[in-house]
C-alpha cells in the first residue's frame, strides 16, 4: 500500500515537472533557404514569424498581384483590351498575345496570374494608362495609399528586372492580404488551370505555384524568376478556418522557395490559431479614459500564451499577445466620462486569462508552479518520513517480541 502512495506521488512529481517543460515556446522553422521570409497571419496581420524581412529586395513575378488587384478594383473586368506591338513584343514568360488582338481584361488577369504573361501585363498597363511608366505610378500610389507599404517601388507591371523595381517581404505580404480579400482575385489566384483561346495560341493553362496541387489547403498566390531575383514565392494557404500568408525572396531554386515555404506554413497551423475578439469591448488607459473597441479583430497566438488589450499615448490599440505587440489604428472610439463613473483601476484589459500590462498573468502562472513544485516536494518528504517511521517501528516490534520469546524460555527452562 505504501509502496503504492510513493509511486503515485512520484509520478505527480514527474507529470508537474514535464508540464513545466512544455510551456517554452515551438520551435521556429529549422535553417531556411531563401535569403528574406515571413509568415503572417492572414486575418489579423500578426507576423508569426520573419528573417530579414525589411531587407530591400528584387520581386520578380510576385509583382504581378499589384498589377492584377488595381485591374480588378479599378477597372471593367468585360472591357476590350487591344493589344499593341509593344505588348506583343515582351520578353519573358507570355500567353502569346498578337498585335491588335482584342481580349477582355478579366482574361488577361487570368493570363498575367496564371501563366504569368508579361505581355498581359503590359497591355494591361497600357489599356490604363497608356505606358507602363505611367501605370507604375498608378501601381505606387496604389499600395502606399490603400494597403500603407512604404518600402515598395515598382516600375514595371510584370516584375521583369529593374535596379530601382524592389520591395520587401513584409511589404508583399501586406499586398498579398489585401488582394486576397477580393473575391474576383482569389477566384483567380487559385485557378489550377483553364482552357486558353487566343488568336495566337489555344492550349490548356496551368497555374505556375506548384503548391496549389502539393500543399494542402493552398489557395494561391503567386511565384516570380529573374536572375537578379532569384526564386520569389507568395503563398496563401488554409486549414481549420485559419489562413496564412507566406513570402520568400530570393532562393537559388524554386524547389528551395517551395520547401522554405512549406516549411512556415507548418510551423505557423501547427503553433498558432486565429482568435476573434468582438466590438464592444473596453480597455482603460494609464489615464483611466475609457476606449471601446469600435469593430471586430482577429488575434494569432500560441495556445500557451495570453492576450491583453492597452490604449498607447496615440490612443491606438496595442493588443499584446505573449512577448509581441500589434498596433491596431482606428479601431477604439473614446467614451465620454461620466462624473459619478469612477476610475477604472487598470490600464488595460485582458482575454483568456490574461492581467495588465506588467505581465502579472506569467508572473502569477510561474509563482503557482513554484508553489505546486515545492508542495509535491514537501508531500513526497513527509511520505517518505512516514515510511520510515512505520519502518522503523516494526523493527522495534520484532525485537520485543524476540525478547518476549526469549525470556519466557529461560523461564521455563529455569
Amino acid at each position: 500500500m505504501l509502496k503504492n502512495i510513493l509511486y503515485c506521488v512520484l509520478s505527480s512529481f514527474l507529470f508537474i515537472m514535464l508540464l513545466g517543460t512544455t510551456e517554452a515556446k515551438a520551435e521556429a522553422p529549422g535553417d531556411l533557404f531563401s535569403e528574406s521570409v515571413i509568415l503572417i497571419d492572414a486575418k489579423s496581420g500578426n507576423i508569426l514569424y520573419e528573417k530579414d524581412s525589411n531587407r530591400s529586395m528584387y520581386p520578380a513575378s510576385i509583382t504581378k498581384i499589384v498589377t492584377a488587384i488595381i485591374a480588378i478594383e479599378e477597372g471593367n473586368l468585360e472591357d476590350i483590351v487591344t493589344v499593341s506591338k509593344n505588348a506583343r513584343d515582351q520578353d519573358g514568360s507570355r500567353v502569346y498575345l498578337l498585335e491588335g488582338e482584342k481580349v477582355t481584361l478579366e482574361k488577361l488577369i487570368q493570363g498575367l496570374m496564371i501563366n504569368s504573361g508579361n505581355d498581359a501585363g503590359t497591355a494591361i498597363a497600357e489599356h490604363f494608362d497608356g505606358s507602363e511608366k505611367a501605370f507604375a505610378k498608378r501601381m505606387n500610389d496604389f499600395v502606399n495609399e490603400n494597403i500603407g507599404v512604404e518600402d515598395t517601388n515598382f516600375v514595371n507591371p510584370h516584375g521583369l528586372f529593374h535596379k530601382d523595381h524592389v520591395t520587401t517581404a513584409k511589404d508583399m505580404a501586406k499586398i498579398a492580404q489585401y488582394a486576397m480579400e477580393n473575391d474576383k482575385f482569389r477566384e483567380i489566384v487559385s485557378t489550377k488551370e483553364m482552357d486558353w483561346v487566343g488568336e495566337g495560341w489555344e492550349t490548356t493553362l496551368f497555374n505556375h505555384h506548384r503548391l496549389l496541387w502539393d500543399y494542402e489547403g493552398t489557395t494561391g498566390v503567386k511565384n516570380g524568376f529573374v536572375p537578379e531575383a532569384g526564386h520569389t514565392l507568395v503563398t496563401s494557404a488554409e486549414r481549420d478556418g485559419m489562413e496564412l500568408i507566406a513570402v520568400t525572396l530570393n532562393a537559388a531554386s524554386k524547389y528551395y522557395s517551395y520547401w522554405d515555404t512549406m516549411s512556415l506554413l507548418d510551423y505557423g497551423f501547427a503553433n498558432f490559431i486565429t482568435e476573434e475578439i468582438e466590438r464592444g469591448e473596453m480597455i482603460s488607459d494609464a489615464a483611466g479614459r475609457e476606449y471601446m473597441l469600435a469593430k471586430n479583430i482577429f488575434v494569432a497566438r500560441q495556445d500557451k500564451e495570453t492576450v491583453a488589450l492597452k490604449v498607447n499615448k496615440e490612443k491606438d490599440l496595442v493588443v499584446k499577445v505573449g512577448t509581441r505587440e500589434h498596433i491596431k489604428e482606428d479601431v477604439l472610439v473614446e467614451q465620454e466620462k461620466s462624473i459619478l463613473t469612477p476610475v477604472p483601476s487598470a490600464a488595460s484589459s485582458s482575454i483568456n486569462g490574461d492581467a495588465g500590462p506588467n505581465g502579472e498573468t506569467e508572473a502569477k502562472t510561474s509563482l503557482a508552479s513554484t508553489v505546486i513544485i515545492f508542495l509535491s516536494l514537501f508531500l513526497l518528504i513527509f511520505i517518505v518520513g512516514i515510511i520510515r517511521k512505520r519502518k522503523r517501528r516494526k523493527k522495534l516490534q520484532h525485537r520485543y517480541a524476540n525478547s518476549l520469546v526469549y525470556s519466557r524460555r529461560n523461564d521455563y527452562n529455569r
